[in-house]
Order: structure tokens, then sequence, then C-alpha cells
């Protein structure tokens, strides 16, 4: 298949709404238009890419209205890797204002499905995500990691915490959960030694800890 074997397709799909169809328009793959409304750009591109993305922001200084249409795959497994980042793409599409569309373009059956039309992006806040994104910057002591680093552990303000708790327990053999939180003013310390999450802490009896000897290793 090739990147014309779309054209047709979508030609067809838009002149059925009304639409002037010309093909190779001053580098716009295809130009529709209609009376009344603005010119409809569509970029045509076998599989969705930054190539195709760019093009695609490149014509909104023409038109408002700029879709990137794409091929259905041609194998089993090319439909499934789309489906895999169907989402992601619609999602990035949507943030730049750009349209999608997905075509069928064999010889028995063609078809264009409109994934997404071209609209302006007003993005809305997660506020309880960025509320928790803040807390995790403010809960953090100093900065303990590089940005950018792959395949490292990160330290997050609830190791930096557990860290605290065993820190004091390296010192004496056992501590009750009151003493560790005071001493450390790790004010949820009973949480992270009931958790235990990264298996450094056992409980003696009723309220009171020790390290493991994974946790007198790792400290």
């Amino acid at each position: 298949m090739k990147e014309a074997d779309l054209y047709r397709p979508v030609k067809e799909f838009l002149q059925k709404l009304g639409f002037e169809v010309k093909g190779e328009v001053k580098n716009c793959d295809l130009l529709a238009v209609k009376a009344d409304c603005a010119p409809l750009i569509v970029e045509l591109k076998l599989t969705f890419s930054l190539e195709l993305v760019l093009q695609g922001v490149a014509r909104q200084a023409l038109s408002d209205d700029v879709y990137l249409a794409i091929a259905v795959g041609e194998t089993a497994l090319k439909r499934r890797n789309w489906r895999n980042k169907q989402s992601a793409c619609q999602k990035l599409c949507r943030r730049l204002g750009l349209g999608l569309m997905l075509v069928r373009a064999n010889a028995d059956h063609q078809q264009v499905q409109i994934l997404l039309d071209p609209a302006p992006y007003s993005p809305r806040k997660n506020k309880g995500r960025q509320a928790k994104l803040l807390k995790e910057f403010n809960s953090r002591v100093g900065d303990p990691n590089v940005g950018g680093v792959n395949n490292i552990k990160i330290v997050t303000a609830y190791r930096q915490a557990a860290l605290k708790c065993a820190q004091l327990l390296l010192k004496c053999e056992t501590m009750s959960v009151k003493e560790i939180r005071e001493q450390s003013a790790v004010t949820n310390a009973a949480a992270i030694l009931q958790k235990n999450h990264y298996g450094w802490f056992e409980r003696v009896v009723r309220g009171v800890y020790r390290l493991t000897a994974k946790g007198q290793s790792e400290m």
C-alpha cells in the first residue's frame, strides 16, 4: 500500500459531505472546500509518526481544520500495535488541535472513520494529582535524585521517611512505634512499619519493632 492509496477513500468521504476536493494543492496532500466552511486540509501517511504530526502543525498556519489520516494496518500485528498506542496518539492530536482519520483503503472495502475532529485544546488541570505532586516535592529532604536517569531507584519522600525509621532501629535493637515517631519526626511511622514496603522492619510484640536482616544489611 502507498500513501496515495488513501487519497481516493478520503476524497469520496468528503465529497459525500458536500466538499469539493483536490489533491496536492500548495504542498497539502488534500484540500477540501465548501461554502461557509474553513478550508479542510488532510495530510496522508500510512502510519502515525512525528513527521506526520509536524506536517499537520505546519498546515495549521493555513487553516484551523487540519486532519491527519492514517491507514488501517494490513496485518493483525500492525492493527494490534495501533490499538496499543491509539489513545496516546489521540491525546497528542487533541492537545495540538489536530483531527485524526483512520482509513481502510483495500479494494474490497474502503472506509474512513473520524477518530477526532480539530478543536481548540482547553486543558483541565487535575487538582488532586497536582496536590500529590506538590506534596511529594515539599516532603522530600533536599534533592536526592538526578533527573533523566533510568533503571535507578528513585529516592521518594516515603523512602526518606522509611530510612529515618530504619536508621533509628540500627542504633537500638528494638523501639516502640511511639519512640520512632517522636525521634524521627515521621508522623506516619506506624503505617511505614506496618506496611514494611522495603522488607526492613519486623514486629517483635505489639507496637514494638526491630530491623530485619535485610534492613540491617541495607542500612
